[in-house]
Formats: C-alpha cells, sequence, structure tokens
C-alpha cells in the first residue's frame, strides 16, 4: 500500500527521529490506504457474534503454556480458576466462595455449591488436586516460575480442602489465579487440545494449528448468564489486516495496536479505543546461560552495552510514546514495586567500557517472536543500528507465532544473545513477577524451567527469604532491598512498560480492560 502523500516523510536528509518514526510505520504495515488494498479476514459477525481478532495465535484454550495476556480473556471464559484478579489488581473468588489462609503454611478452601462443567458433571476438589499436579508437571512453564513451591490439596470434605505448602506463600490466592481447572479424567500435564471448562463458554469449534475457534454460551452455566451468544476469536498477524477488518466491521475487537493504528482508529466513526496503565514489562533480556568467560556472562559487559541504547528516541519516535521507560526490574504499578535506576544513553560511555572489559567487536544474537509487543520488529532494527554506532554487530532472528521459540529460550534450539520478550504481571504483585523471572535454581535450570537461564544463588536466597515473609511490611522492605540487587546484575539491554490498547467497534458495550491486558468475556455485550 501506499502512504497518502500528507503522510510521506519530508525533502531532505531524513532526521534519527523521522528514520526511526518511518521505519515503525513500515515495519507495522499500518492500513493507511483503500481497503481493497490488503486482504483481511471474512465474514462479517452476526448480530449476535464477538468477533475477536488477536495479534498472536491462540494455540490452546488451556494455559500451561500459552500465556499471553489475550489468550486469558478466552481461556477463562472456557476454564475456571479458584481466584481471579480483579480490575483493582485485588484477588476476587470465582470456583471458590471460601480461601483463607488458616495458618502459615496451610489455606482453607471451599468450592461453591453447584458448579459444573458444561458437560453436567461436578468441579471435584480431586479435579483442582490434579490440576496442581499437571501444571506442576510441564517443563518450560511460565506459570510454574510463578510459584515458590506448588501446594499439595488435603481434602477435608466434599467441598473442602487444605492447600499445604512446606513454607508461607503469602500471596497463594493471587497465584491460584492461573491455574484453571479441568476435570480430572481429562487432564494431562501438557496443552490440552479439549475446552471442557465450568467457564461461561462451550467450545463449538477449535483448530490450534490456525489459532481459530468459536465459543458458545454454555446454558448450564453456574453463573449468571453471558449477553453475548457466541464468540469467534480469529488469529490475525497483521496489524495493518485487523485495522482494515475493524474498520470494514468484520471483526469486533483488535488487541495489542501499535499508536498509529490507534490514532487512525480513534477519529472514525464507529469504532472507539481503549487504553490503559499496564502492568507487563517488555525486555531486551540477556540469555544467562553464556559459559564462564564469555562477554555476556559479566555484569559490567552487560551494563556498558546499556549505554548503546537510546531508550528515549525508540519511546518517543518508534514505540510513540504508548510505552513509558522501565526503571525497575519489574513495572511500576505493581504492588511493592520500586524505582531501582535508570537505563542511561551514552555511547562514548560504552565505547569506553567495553574496550576495557577487551569486550570490542562483539558479535550478538537478537532474537524474538513477532506480535510479541506493539512494534517490535522496528525496535529490533532501530536496536541494531544503535549498537553499530559502539562496534558491536548485531544479527536478528525473528520467529512467527507458534514457531519453535520455546526451544530456543530453554537453551534447546541452539545459543542467542539477547531475547526480545514480555513478561506479563498476572497477580498484580510484583513479588509474583521477580519469582517468575528471578527465582531461577540449579534445579530449575536442569528442566528448563528458568527465566532464560537466570540463575543467581545469592538473589535466589534473598527472594525466597522476601517470599516467605508473613508480615506485609518487612516483606515489601526485603523486597525493596532484592529489587534493587537484581538490577546490579544487569539482566536486560533494555526494557519498557507498555501502555495497553485495544480498539472496538461501537456496537460492543461492557468491555473493562483490565491493567493486566485482559477483560471479562461476560460483561461484553452487543447493542445495535
Amino acid at each position: 500500500m501506499t502512504p497518502t502523500p500528507h503522510l510521506l516523510p519530508p525533502p531532505g536528509p531524513p532526521s534519527r527521529r523521522t528514520v526511526l518514526r518511518w521505519g515503525a510505520l513500515g515495519g507495522t504495515g499500518v492500513a493507511l490506504g483503500p481497503l481493497s488494498a490488503c486482504a483481511g479476514p471474512t465474514g462479517a459477525p452476526g448480530p449476535g457474534t464477538l468477533t475477536l481478532g488477536l495479534n498472536r495465535s491462540l494455540v490452546s484454550l488451556d494455559n500451561k503454556l500459552n500465556q499471553f495476556d489475550a489468550a486469558v480473556t478466552v481461556q477463562r471464559a472456557v476454564r475456571q480458576a479458584l481466584t481471579w484478579i480483579g480490575p483493582d489488581l485485588q484477588p476476587r473468588l470465582v470456583l471458590a466462595d471460601r480461601f483463607e489462609m488458616t495458618a502459615p503454611t496451610a489455606w482453607s478452601v471451599r468450592l461453591r455449591e453447584g458448579i459444573r462443567y458444561s458437560d453436567g458433571s461436578p468441579v471435584t476438589v480431586e479435579d483442582v488436586d490434579t490440576a496442581l499436579r499437571m501444571y506442576g508437571k510441564v517443563n518450560g512453564s511460565f506459570l510454574l516460575g510463578l510459584f515458590p513451591e506448588m501446594p499439595t490439596v488435603e481434602a477435608t470434605g466434599e467441598r473442602t480442602f487444605l492447600l499445604r505448602t512446606e513454607r508461607p506463600v503469602p500471596v497463594l490466592d493471587r497465584l491460584m489465579a492461573n491455574i484453571h481447572i479441568t476435570p480430572a479424567r481429562a487432564n494431562k500435564p501438557e496443552e490440552l487440545p479439549s475446552g471442557l471448562g465450568s467457564g461461561p463458554y462451550r467450545v463449538v469449534s477449535a483448530n490450534g494449528g490456525a489459532g481459530e475457534y468459536t465459543l458458545a454460551r454454555n446454558t448450564d452455566y453456574w453463573g449468571k448468564q453471558p449477553p453475548v451468544d457466541k464468540v469467534r476469536v480469529r488469529f490475525v498477524p497483521e496489524e495493518s489486516s485487523r485495522v482494515i477488518a475493524l474498520r470494514s466491521g468484520e471483526l469486533d475487537v483488535v488487541d495489542t495496536l501499535t499508536p498509529d493504528s490507534a490514532e487512525q482508529l480513534a477519529g472514525l466513526p464507529g469504532v472507539a479505543v481503549q487504553e490503559t496503565p499496564g502492568v507487563r514489562i517488555c525486555q531486551l533480556f540477556y540469555n544467562f546461560r553464556k559459559p564462564k568467560g564469555h562477554p555476556l556472562a559479566d555484569a559490567r559487559v552487560r551494563h556498558a552495552l546499556t549505554y548503546a541504547i537510546d531508550g528515549e528516541s525508540l519511546i518517543r519516535d518508534v514505540l510513540i510514546d504508548s510505552a513509558e521507560a522501565a526503571e525497575g526490574v519489574v513495572p511500576l504499578a505493581l504492588q511493592g514495586a520500586v524505582h531501582t535506576g535508570t537505563y542511561a544513553y551514552d555511547p562514548s560511555r560504552a565505547k569506553v567500557l567495553l574496550k576495557s572489559l577487551d569486550a570490542e567487536d562483539l558479535r550478538i544474537t537478537i532474537m524474538w517472536e513477532s506480535g510479541e509487543f506493539a512494534g517490535d520488529t522496528s525496535v529490533m532494527e532501530a536496536v541494531v543500528d544503535m549498537l553499530k554506532d559502539v562496534g558491536v554487530r548485531a544479527s536478528l532472528r525473528q520467529f512467527e507465532p507458534g514457531g519453535d521459540i520455546l526451544k530456543w529460550r530453554q537453551g534447546r534450539g541452539g545459543d542467542w544473545d539477547v531475547i526480545g520478550n514480555g513478561f506479563p504481571g498476572t497477580t498484580g504483585q510484583a513479588l509474583t513477577s521477580l519469582q517468575g523471572m528471578y527465582g531461577g535454581t540449579a534445579e530449575k535450570e536442569r528442566t528448563r524451567d528458568t527465566y532464560m537461564g537466570y540463575v543467581v544463588p545469592r538473589i535466589e536466597r534473598q527472594l525466597s527469604d522476601a517470599a516467605t515473609e508473613t508480615d506485609a511490611a518487612e516483606r515489601d522492605r526485603k523486597l525493596a532491598a532484592l529489587q534493587h540487587a537484581v538490577w546490579d546484575t544487569w539482566p536486560s539491554l533494555w526494557a519498557f512498560a507498555p501502555k495497553t490498547l485495544l480498539a472496538r467497534r461501537d456496537r460492543v458495550q461492557g468491555l473493562a480492560l483490565q491493567p493486566v491486558n485482559s477483560y471479562d468475556l461476560t460483561a461484553v455485550r452487543l447493542e445495535g
């Protein structure tokens, strides 16, 4: 497609800002021309059907491994957990009507009376027990890393049980919001292709390979019936196609928009854009599996490289002010997060430090999966240019959604140096994000259940001490000290916290976008 004349770059030598901004526009393929110029999804939704266009492929309605933000909205409509994290980032009860800490290492839980799966079978204590064990057996699970330890289930009645841990886990009610319950007989230590759950919707059709699903209202749902009859889920990787399809009415909701697309859509009749501060951190995270003696195994080299990145320009000219530079190792919007430092841009200093550390002429590989965050390709290309300015040669390796990047993240696919990766704050707490990223141990690394190989024993000990502290004020003090210690290991080349953006047709009402970048489908209704 050809840009309209008023959006063409100005004549004359381009400024750095112009180059970065036009790189961002080119990388996202923003829809600026006629609707017929680009192919989009076909088939307009019916009056009772809500159609969602996702930027990443939803390969499964099970969340053991597939846990990107927008996926949670759909997965939770089919499968439910004992609790969930509400708009205020506080835990709410779902399948449980009681969830109380009765001892430092025990929580008393009671299932709601009369809750059933979409096939009519009851939700049981055995199902909860089996779910925890199946999640615990999955290698490479993002969710598994959030738990200091997986609790065990001790049945105390037909609907009651205790969740027990060896050491205190004072945020267990938040963590259990991520454990979706499935009938024990159908659960396995893997992503489940079937969609049997207790949620307000049941699965009518599923094609995990294409990322397409049709959900229908569960007429036997134990809770309040959702207003929408059917929900259709489409995988539409190209942002330009998602924008066109929303404008034409073929999609009702699209997620993970660049600011340029949001700006286009915000001015159109019949379309609304929603934005909320996010609790996700996006990082250019180092590979911590490097052998001793490798330059990137040295925190001083990792720190030196950060001076090469002009984060201010990336946010202003590529991300178009849709994000904030990270000033901590987790987003500051999370409860318990503290300011630990800032990324400074000083290419001259980067050159001097790299030379003093005998790390000149570095060659590094940066990898990421398409759609990891809005404008990802443009950010990576700009970073390559910035590294080149300090004598570092970088190459890019881009994975398509649904590919084998998980093997590479685990160190099973091959070597790499930096990964573009996002980490969501699913519990609203800094503690669990810190646990997921920085709580790696040698034991976890043997099964590749660490975050990019991050195993720093002193950090893990400090984190473990904070995570088991039952006094909230003392826990916050320990967590603050821990975050400063993590920052000093320089785990990321650069990081930022994106704002959360989506667009919807005006006929979609009741959609309340939450900081965790998901929303409750049972509250959505269609009008007009």
